[in-house]
């Protein structure tokens, strides 16, 4: 803005006079902004109410129109610390008795202490280390070892070589399916099953004589029923075996193939987002030719070389992005070359794969080679060569129960029956039998009923409130100069005053408010007998008792949490205890009667969204037309500011002359 001089030939204070001038019609400016914010804290009471009616509608409303949602069971039981019941839908009432034998429990090895001869081992310690202290000394033409771990009938090999770590080797047994950990602190191997059950119960063993000492070496050997029968199943059953591990390495690599493909897929697509640095003016929807490839090698080799900080990092991500599709491409590429082939196409046109001859061949070589080793490992441990007990091993076991006087058995310790969800902790007592007692869950409906009549009142007590509220007559929203000269306290309280009136006499608010209100006066017929709140112990209190804007609202007789009621007989209760069925019936069909009427009540129109009791697409335009209108005025208001600074400034030139010519007649008269 330029800088106004005046007054200065006049003497006049003209900034004053300017400002006065105007002020009637900068009253008009402010009297808009007042109406607008006026306007815009009435959508902010008519956005709060209806956000408390529409949880009403979606929540209480809409669950309690079911009949279903009033079915509620709940169940007991005489000894919650050894079992915990869940009740599901389909539970019946019912008292049944319950016996705990088994826990289902996991298979645990717990290995034996690891000495070094320089010291304690770390995860990134090699496994020949290891073996070196314990007197092992494999020269690379015998290899380090071959472990199989079988868990759940599948078996999976581990090869073991001159650079593998402490903590690769436990990254290999959880990829074969259990659980490993080492503890340094305490210089021992963990190795457990991922879940509970007999399914789970695994067989690490060695896949040739010198796995075996690998795994007496690293504290982790065990030599029981479920080792010996693995051996015994090589020697007894070779091409069942060869069989079952060749049928489950083609299931883990197409599985592997299929990953391996939607993660190429999502790595081309993120190639996708480079376009715009390296494919302009090139169709990546088709292979690159050779000069295309010569122009995104010379656009990375840019990226590589800019001083600009985006380019650096974008050149750093394809790098990396680079990297892990060669990868990804490399894995996928062994194995549909060398491993699996296809044979067919499936009903969606996908190819169908299966294992290579090539790759069984050599799958059932390597076990030809463990059915080999197995007598003579098995004739190793009976001599005494082979240790058969370096480590702790506690096999997984499946939990049993009876029920009822009937035997159920689970890998886990939950059992799902008949509606109800077990489970257990702990094993009874010789002679104990736990009480299970499933019934109507009382408490539960009532509860339902409580809630809704608590949101309820929420909601018309708040209605009520809005609409009976004082006049604000004589308070405006404030100018920011007012809000200037009042502190923050008076600024709060003022404008308090008025948004607590903001709704006064709403016409839209009342008609609202009296259909809620009638819905809940009105009688609802039930087999025959017309029947009201009031039949259920659910009364509005009288008139001089209750509350300012709070005479509509519906109190419990026998509520606890209600002051006023508490002392009175339960009669809602009593009857949820002795005919839950009209209790039922009754609140569905007042639940289906005010969910319907707020239904219309929130339809969408020219002027409404949907699920809205308010004008809000009327009012939001209401909103931006105050927006133009203030615009309007404040340009007007400048304009004729202006005008009036432009007459003075004339008034000034013009006496500014007059003194110039007076000063020069003066002059000349020798003055």
């Amino acid at each position: 803005m330029a800088m106004r001089l005046t007054g200065l030939m006049s003497g006049m204070d003209t900034e004053s006079i300017i400002q006065e001038l105007v002020a009637a019609k900068r009253t008009k400016v402010d009297d808009t902004k007042r109406a607008q914010k006026k306007h815009q804290w009435k959508q902010e009471a008519w956005k709060s109410l209806n956000a408390q009616v529409l949880k009403l509608y979606n929540g209480a409303l809409s669950n309690m129109r079911f009949e279903s949602s009033f079915i509620k069971k709940t169940t007991k039981v005489s000894n919650p610390n050894v079992v915990s019941v869940i009740t599901g839908e389909g539970a019946v009432n019912s008292v049944q008795s319950l016996q705990i034998s088994r826990l289902a429990k996991p298979t645990y090895v717990t290995g034996g202490t690891l000495k070094g001869a320089e010291g304690d081992y770390k995860g990134s310690s090699k496994l020949t280390e290891v073996l070196a202290d314990s007197g092992i000394d494999f020269n690379e033409e015998d290899g380090y070892g071959r472990i199989s771990l079988t868990v759940n009938g599948e078996t999976k090999s581990i090869v073991i070589d001159k650079d593998m770590t402490i903590n690769g080797f436990t990254t290999a047994l959880r990829d074969a399916g259990v659980n490993a950990s080492f503890d340094e602190k305490n210089q021992r191997f963990f190795v457990s099953s991922k879940s509970t059950g007999l399914k789970q119960n695994f067989a690490l063993v060695g896949g040739d004589v010198n796995g075996c000492k690998m795994l007496e070496a690293l504290g982790i050997s065990t030599y029981g029923a479920t080792e010996q029968n693995y051996y015994d199943e090589l020697i007894n059953n070779p091409e069942k075996v060869i069989a079952g591990r060749i049928q489950t390495e083609e299931k883990n690599l197409i599985a592997r193939k299929d990953s391996l493909v939607e993660k190429r897929d999502s790595q081309l697509d993120q190639l996708k987002s480079y376009k715009s640095l390296l494919f302009k003016d090139i169709d990546i929807t088709k292979p690159l030719s050779d000069e295309d490839k010569i122009r995104v090698k010379e656009r990375i080799a840019n990226l590589k070389d800019s001083k600009n900080a985006n380019e650096k990092a974008a050149y750093r991500d394809l790098k990396n992005w680079s990297s892990n599709y060669e990868k990804t491409t490399q894995e996928l590429d062994d194995i549909v070359t060398n491993k699996l082939e296809a044979t067919g196409k499936d009903q969606d046109g996908k190819d169908i794969y299966k294992i290579k001859d090539a790759y069984a061949g050599t799958i059932r070589e390597q076990v030809q080679k463990e059915i080999a080793a197995a007598s003579q490992i098995k004739d190793l441990y009976a001599n005494g060569t082979l240790k058969e007990t370096v480590a702790n091993k506690m096999e997984g076991d499946n939990a049993m129960i009876t029920l009822n006087g009937v035997e159920y058995v689970s890998d886990s310790n939950t059992f799902d029956i008949n509606g109800l969800t077990l489970t257990v902790n702990a094993t009874t007592a010789e002679n104990e039998v736990v009480t299970i007692t499933t019934e109507d869950d009382t408490q539960g409906i009532y509860d339902m009923v409580k809630n809704f009549i608590k949101e309820y009142n929420e909601i018309i007590n708040q209605m009520d409130k809005l609409y009976n509220a004082d006049a604000a007559k004589g308070y405006k929203p404030l100018t920011d100069e007012e809000k200037d000269a009042m502190s923050d306290s008076e600024v709060e309280e003022w404008e308090k005053k008025i948004k607590d009136s903001i709704l006064r006499k709403d016409s839209t608010l009342s008609t609202v408010s009296s259909a809620l209100k009638e819905i809940m006066m009105s009688g609802i017929t039930i087999n025959g007998n017309k029947m009201y709140l009031s039949s259920f112990g659910i009364e509005t209190l009288s008139y001089f008792t209750a509350a300012d804007n709070e005479k509509n609202a519906y109190h419990i007789d026998g509520d606890a949490d209600d002051a006023a009621t508490a002392g009175n007989a339960d009669k809602l209760k009593s009857m949820i205890a002795n005919d839950p069925d009209t209790v039922v019936s009754f609140f569905t069909k007042l639940s289906k009667d005010m969910y319907s009427k707020l239904s219309e009540l929130m339809k969408g129109t020219e002027y409404s969204s949907s699920y809205t009791l308010y004008e809000d697409k009327k009012m939001k335009e209401d909103y931006d037309d105050y927006t133009s209108k203030i615009k309007e005025l404040e340009k007007k208001l400048n304009a004729y500011e202006d005008q009036w600074y432009a007459k003075f400034a004339s008034m000034e030139s013009a006496l500014a002359k007059m003194q110039s010519n007076a000063s020069a007649v003066t002059s000349l008269l020798g003055g």
